[in-house]
């Protein structure tokens, strides 16, 4: 089983990143690979899933312990594989797919990619219990340094301004979601809702 992998990016598609250990580069697939794009000339350190199956070995990761542990708890719901627990991570922030598991919103669950009415129901009845102290850490943690990333909640106000402006703008909630995880270690409790409009929308465009 591999826990982690510390290296540097190699280099990034759409929905893996290639991460450089000592000269081997490992495939792993990520919910949002550009989320490390704050890391890329330094080494990092990567959590993973390690998925064995008949046909294939494959490689999960994820920026903190706290989203490797729902991926997991996630797997463990019949109906949901390894593909359609990535995509609930991709489209939906890690705190907000738990508070919908805690409330029983099947309406937000099932917005999810690959998510039915009656998995969404199945998620609920399997994990609620199982999340009820469960507190994802939203934000990118340099394993490096040993911390810096931003703690839940920091910039409510200036960051509830600048969504209302992107979903003004045509971008979805999903699109919100992952721009926030990844401007959010290179942001500023100081900063803007002007500010962090400008960031989220220079992301979108590289991204």
């Amino acid at each position: 089983m591999i826990e982690f992998l510390r290296g540097k990016i190699a280099y990034r598609e759409s929905d893996y990143l290639v991460l450089d250990v000592a000269g081997i580069g490992y495939r792993v697939f990520c919910p949002n690979p550009y989320a490390f794009q704050e890391n890329e000339d330094k080494n990092l350190t990567v959590f993973t899933h390690h998925h064995v199956r008949e046909d294939a070995i494959l490689l999960f990761g994820f920026p903190n312990r706290e989203q490797q542990s729902l991926f997991r708890k996630l797997l463990e719901v019949s109906g949901i594989g390894p593909r359609v627990a990535l995509g609930i991570l991709s489209a939906g922030s890690p705190d907000r797919v738990i508070a919908s598991i805690r409330q029983e919103d099947v309406a937000y669950l099932t917005k999810l990619p690959g998510i039915g009415r009656k998995t969404a129901q199945r998620i609920i009845l399997d994990l609620k219990d199982k999340l009820g102290k469960e507190k994802i850490a939203a934000g990118i943690e340099s394993p490096v340094s040993g911390g810096g990333s931003a703690a839940a909640g920091e910039w409510p106000g200036a960051w509830s301004e600048a969504k209302e402006g992107l979903l003004a703008l045509g971008y979805s909630e999903a699109e919100t979601d992952r721009v926030w995880q990844s401007i959010r270690a290179a942001a500023d409790e100081t900063d803007t809702a002007e500010t962090l409009l400008k960031k989220a929308l220079k992301a979108l465009f590289q991204g």
